[in-house]
């Protein structure tokens, strides 16, 4: 039996097992937001096809809050990776593109029949490619510093939530019947263009790194008083939100132009040869 079943030597030369080094946790929570943001935005999908829109839409505004905040915690920890970047960029499809989609299509758009669910289709691939080229401007070296201030057309989280704009009104008694479809297939659509377009609007990612001292104590209270109009007029306040964002986009249009200009007019000046005396 001992020379049926010898027994294992394992040879002295052979090179150790190779051990991976923990995780940190600061690696893992900000992958923890992010998860949990695409479990809600999955799980408005679930409500939409249920019928539950008004859920559905609060489970895709509160997805777009922890979208806001993955990235903060994760450079706030100093946990930022390429995997958590993959993986936000993941969830941000489904929960801007896919699940927004799929809730206007169950809302209205399917009265439309094949020109409802084709919008349906443009607005997720939009938001898709929009990711996409989000993805790839990252790591272009040569964007001046000042474009920080700016993303390249409307970013997913705002043209999610601006284009549920006719569910919000819907929520606040303004009735939508079957005639009210083509009309919500053009807002969709304009959105679906607006974020695959070039049109450059304000990020607010480098504002406000800076507060004054005197203006701390005023934040709050205005902090506090948003917060309680929010919670206690939601969907009023997205309406509100909304029609803000929208009306902000020609005005950061413009800002853009502006210091476009300023820059090519730097540029010139300062390739232009020295006057001789």
């Amino acid at each position: 039996m001992d020379d049926l079943f010898p027994p294992f030597e394992p040879d002295a030369n052979e090179p150790r097992p190779r051990r991976f080094k923990p995780v940190p946790f600061r690696m893992i929570a900000p992958n923890m937001i992010t998860l949990m943001a695409l479990c809600l935005g999955l799980t408005a999908i679930r409500l939409a096809f249920e019928g539950k829109f008004e859920p559905a839409v609060i489970a895709i505004v509160v997805a777009g809050l922890l979208d806001g905040i993955d990235g903060r915690v994760a450079r706030l920890l100093k946990g930022t990776s390429r995997f958590g970047a993959e993986l936000d960029s993941l969830a941000d499809f489904v929960n801007f593109g896919c699940a927004p989609a799929l809730i206007l299509y169950g809302f209205a758009l399917h009265n439309l029949k094949s020109i409802g669910w084709i919008v349906a289709l443009i607005f997720a691939i939009a938001m898709g490619l929009r990711l996409a080229r989000f993805n790839a401007m990252l790591d272009d070296p040569n964007r001046p510093e000042w474009k920080k201030d700016f993303f390249v057309g409307m970013p997913a989280p705002a043209g999610a939530l601006t284009a549920m704009l006719p569910l919000y009104l819907s929520f606040l008694g303004l009735g939508f019947e079957s005639w009210a479809a083509p009309a919500i297939l053009v807002y969709v659509l304009c959105i679906a263009l607006l974020v695959v377009s070039t049109v450059p609007t304000f990020s607010g990612k480098t504002m406000g790194k800076r507060v004054p001292r005197a203006w701390v104590l005023p934040i709050f209270l205005a902090g506090v008083a948003i917060f309680g109009v929010v919670i206690s007029f939601p969907f009023e306040s997205l309406v509100a939100i909304s029609i803000a964002y929208l009306a902000t986009v020609p005005v950061g249009a413009a800002q853009y132009r502006r210091r476009q200009k300023l820059e090519d007019a730097a540029r010139t000046d300062s390739e232009r040869p020295a006057a001789t005396v």
